[in-house]
């Protein structure tokens, strides 16, 4: 049985007064396929072009390596030169990605392929950030450290997005201290035996092709898949909720700070503990016996 996922709902274009009113106050996502239609990125931005313009920058690189106590926020695993990693997706699939990357900042001329949209949100225009992936690599189900709301918009191929609102949190075994789910959960053919809370969960989908944009609504839970080699650039806005903001600041200037110190004290006993209690506390809230 799949995971029990709706359809996004998609527009071709979209005015700002639509966008706000029927998404950004419901909270409610959307694709737009063609609000990239006049971006010089339109037509430019292809895995070849970003190798031409920036190959010789070296990138930090993520695979799908469980949590470790070894590992720093968001550390890299490795690092490789731009070329040689673009030459890697287009030979074969990798788990490889590129991860939260603000590429503009080495190459600045990457800002004159794309305008700031403008759909009533404040934009933070210092983090437009980019993410690269090999043919069915995946990044995992996690939320946003600061719950912002994000415009996420794919180039060069189809990615698959599965999300879910913040209200559906009880139902995907979140790790306590942590943005994470369980990382041993398949979240393209769950095991509802192992992990029965997942048949209550209610989710979105898309597969997003090149140009077009996701809206997430602040603090919403996504999975994503590379269904070809590609890349995504996401442009975010602070939440417009004031408990949404405390829980950022939370997140930002407490909670990490406080599991990187008990990584550091407790080593791997901590990810295990955590781990388990994501099962424990789950079954507990919703009654479930395994």
């Amino acid at each position: 049985m799949p995971l029990n996922l709706t359809e996004i709902e998609r527009v071709k274009t979209i005015s700002k007064e639509d966008f706000y009113n029927n998404y950004v106050k419901k909270q409610k996502p959307v694709v737009v396929e063609q609000l990239t239609a006049d971006w010089p990125a339109y037509e430019k931005w292809k895995l070849d072009y970003i190798k031409n313009i920036a190959g010789e920058q070296i990138v930090p690189l993520y695979d799908d390596r469980p949590v470790s106590h070894k590992d720093g926020f968001n550390e890299a695993h490795a690092q490789m030169k731009m070329a040689d990693y673009i030459d890697l997706l287009e030979s074969k699939p990798t788990n490889y990605r590129i991860f939260l990357y603000n590429l503009m900042k080495k190459v600045p001329s990457l800002q004159n392929d794309f305008k700031w949209p403008d759909l009533g949100l404040k934009l933070i225009k210092q983090m437009p950030m980019l993410f690269f992936g090999g043919e069915n690599s995946k990044v995992f189900i996690h939320f946003d450290i600061d719950l912002s709301n994000i415009l996420h918009f794919h180039f060069h191929g189809n990615k698959r997005c599965i999300i879910f609102a913040p209200d559906q949190t009880k139902y995907l075994y979140k790790v306590p201290h942590a943005l994470i789910s369980r990382e041993d959960i398949d979240f393209d053919n769950p095991d509802f035996e192992k992990w029965p809370a997942l048949k209550h969960a209610h989710g979105f989908v898309a597969d997003l092709k090149h140009g077009e944009m996701l809206y997430m609504p602040e603090g919403y839970w996504h999975y994503m898949k590379y269904l070809t080699p590609g890349f995504s650039m996401s442009l975010r806005a602070l939440p417009r909720s004031w408990a949404n903001l405390g829980k950022a600041a939370y997140n930002i200037f407490i909670m990490r700070y406080f599991d990187g110190f008990m990584r550091k004290y407790k080593g791997q006993a901590w990810i295990d503990y955590k781990n388990e209690r994501a099962i424990t506390d789950t079954h507990k809230n919703l009654n479930i016996t395994v």
